[in-house]
C-alpha cells in the first residue's frame, strides 16, 4: 500500500471543537446538553410549509448567486423598519450558506497576508483559523475579566499602521453581553481616522432583554459604511441546521464579498430562500423574540437562583454564565466533562474561547431550549 505524503497542516493548532467534545460526552452520558448553542424545540410550522410549497412549485435549481431578489428585498426592508439604513438588495446583500460561512468570506474578501485583524476574547471560535487561513496576523484584545464590556484605551493600543479589521459580536457569544450605544459610538470614533474595517457578528441580534435595544452597526453612519454585518436566519428562526444567513455592507465591500462568494460556496438552498422570504412578510416572529428568549432566561435563571452558582448578566443571546469558583476548585474545562458525567448537564468552558485558555472559573449554558429541557438540567444541579 502507498503511504499518504505527509501534510504541513494550515491550523495546526486546531483540533475538534469544544462543541463537539461536549456534545459528544452528553451522548456518551446521556446528559441534558445545555452546550451547544441550538434549540431542542421545533420551527415555526409555517416556516416549514413555505419551503415546503417552494419545493412542490420547482423552486430546486440554482438561485443567482447572491441570492433570490425576494428574500434580498425582505431583508432591505427588516433593516431599513428597524435600523433607519437603506441597503440596495441588488448590490450591497448576499444571502450567505451560514453566519460562519459569511464571516470567512468577509475575511478572505479583504484580508492579505501580513495584515492584522483585532479579535475581542472570549470570541466565537471559527474567528482566528478564518483570520489564519487568509494569512492574516491574529492580534488578542481581551474583553474586561468579569464585565465582558470592551476596553476602548486596549483596542486603540492595538491598533497599527497593519490593521485591516477589527471583528465584534453583539450580543455576545459567550458572555450575553450587550454592546451599548456609548459603545458603538465610541468604536465609531475611535476607527474615524482610520481605513480599518469592521465585521459585525449580529447573529442574536433580536435576543436583546429587558427593553434594551439592539445596537446594530446599520444605526451608526460612520460604522455602517466600513462594516459587513452578518445576521442568521438559524438563529432567528430556530432552525440552525438549515445554514442561511446574509450579509449587509456597502457596494464596493459586497463586490469583493461576492467574488470570494462565488467560489467558495457560489449559491445558497434555493426553496429555503423562497420559504423565507415568504416567511419574512410577517413581522412578528423576529419581533416576539426577545419576549420569547427571555422568559426563558427568567426561568432558568429563577432556578439558578437556588444552587450555588453566581449568575452573571445575561442581556442578550439564548446563553447564561455562571461563576463556579462556589461550587468547585475545578479548571472550567474540568468542571464541565466533571459536571456532563457525574451530574448530567453539558456546559461549555469559557476558557475555550480564549487563545491563551485564560480560566476565570466561569462556564456558559444555553437556554434554548424546552422548559421540560431546562427544568431537567435545574433539577440535576440543584443536587451539587
Amino acid at each position: 500500500m502507498n503511504p499518504t505524503p505527509p501534510l504541513t497542516s494550515r491550523l495546526p493548532a486546531v483540533g475538534t471543537t469544544v462543541f463537539s467534545v461536549m456534545s459528544a460526552l452528553a451522548t456518551q452520558h446521556q446528559a441534558v446538553n445545555l452546550g451547544q448553542g441550538f434549540p431542542d424545540f421545533a420551527c415555526d410550522p409555517a416556516l416549514v410549509n413555505h419551503v415546503t410549497q417552494a419545493m412542490q412549485a420547482g423552486h430546486n435549481q440554482y438561485p443567482p448567486m447572491p441570492g433570490i431578489p425576494a428574500l434580498r428585498e425582505a431583508i432591505a426592508t427588516k433593516i431599513e423598519a428597524l435600523h433607519a439604513r437603506h441597503y440596495r438588495a441588488t448590490d450591497e446583500i448576499t444571502i450567505t450558506a451560514g453566519a460562519t460561512q459569511a464571516i470567512i468570506t468577509a475575511i478572505l474578501a479583504v484580508v492579505h497576508p501580513g495584515d492584522e485583524v483585532i479579535v475581542l476574547e472570549p470570541c466565537y471560535d471559527s474567528y482566528v483559523p478564518n483570520i489564519e487561513l487568509a494569512g492574516g496576523v491574529v492580534v488578542r484584545v481581551p474583553l474586561t475579566p468579569g464585565t465582558f464590556r470592551p476596553d476602548f484605551g486596549k483596542i486603540a493600543a492595538a491598533i497599527t499602521p497593519r490593521t485591516r479589521a477589527i471583528l465584534i459580536n453583539s450580543p455576545h457569544n459567550p458572555s450575553a453581553t450587550v454592546w451599548s450605544r456609548a459603545d458603538m459610538l465610541a468604536l465609531q470614533d475611535l476607527l474615524a481616522p482610520t481605513d480599518i474595517l469592521l465585521i459585525s457578528d449580529e447573529v442574536y441580534e433580536h435576543m436583546v432583554f429587558d427593553g434594551a435595544q439592539h445596537e446594530s452597526a446599520a444605526r451608526f453612519p460612520g460604522l455602517a459604511a466600513r462594516a459587513f454585518i452578518v445576521s442568521s436566519f438559524g438563529k432567528t428562526y430556530h432552525v440552525t441546521g438549515w445554514k442561511v444567513g446574509y450579509v449587509a455592507a456597502p457596494a464596493a465591500m459586497t463586490a469583493e464579498f461576492r467574488k470570494v462568494h462565488q467560489f467558495n460556496v457560489f449559491s445558497v438552498n434555493t426553496p429555503v430562500q423562497y420559504g423565507l422570504a415568504n416567511y419574512m412578510a410577517d413581522p412578528r416572529p423576529y419581533l416576539d423574540l426577545p419576549a420569547f428568549y427571555q422568559r426563558k432566561r427568567d426561568l432558568f435563571r429563577e432556578g439558578l437562583k437556588q444552587t450555588r452558582f453566581k449568575l452573571l448578566p445575561s442581556e442578550g443571546s439564548y446563553f447564561q454564565c455562571v461563576d463556579i469558583s462556589e461550587v468547585s476548585d475545578l479548571g472550567e474545562a474540568e468542571f464541565c466533562q466533571w459536571l456532563t458525567a457525574e451530574v448530567g448537564v453539558a456546559a461549555i468552558p469559557l476558557s475555550a474561547f480564549y487563545g491563551n485558555r485564560f480560566d476565570q472559573h466561569v462556564v456558559r449554558f444555553c437556554f434554548a431550549k424546552q422548559d421540560a429541557t431546562l427544568h431537567a438540567a435545574l433539577h440535576k444541579l440543584l443536587s451539587i
